[in-house]
């Protein structure tokens, strides 16, 4: 089963992320596990021991930048062999050197919040690995 890794630390945020995923038009999206995570500490935890194949990646954390996490897996091999996942970042940070530090840092894509729902499946949908 695919699995989606989300790294947010607003409660609200993420039951909105997981409700539209669950409500996608496209079945990969729709039956992807969504597994949380609220800080990078938490979300480290999780890539340590869970195959993921898509990171959501918000940018502002309690515990830092999400990009270091980005740069963490962009450089590093993943725990038992596994394939590094996708990753998103997921972030209101919208100008034009905050895309490109994401992108630098090793993030797969970009997501501008707010986002429309249907943005969010299509990308989602973009960096899923194929059936």
């Amino acid at each position: 089963m695919t699995k989606i890794l989300l790294v947010e630390d607003e409660e609200l945020n993420r039951t909105l992320v997981k409700a539209v995923l669950a409500r996608a038009d496209v079945a990969a999206v729709r039956e992807a596990a969504v597994v949380d995570a609220f800080s990078l500490a938490s979300a480290r935890e999780k890539l340590g021991t869970e195959e993921v194949d898509l990171v959501l990646l918000d940018m502002n954390l309690p515990d830092g930048n999400g990009l270091s996490l980005a740069r963490e897996l962009a450089s590093a091999d993943m725990p038992g062999g596994r394939r590094r996942p996708a990753v998103v970042a997921v972030t209101a940070s919208v100008l034009p050197s905050d895309r490109a530090a994401a992108l630098e840092a090793g993030c797969d894509g970009f997501l501008d919040k707010p986002y429309a729902a249907a943005d969010l499946v299509a990308t989602v949908a973009r960096h899923l690995p194929p059936p």
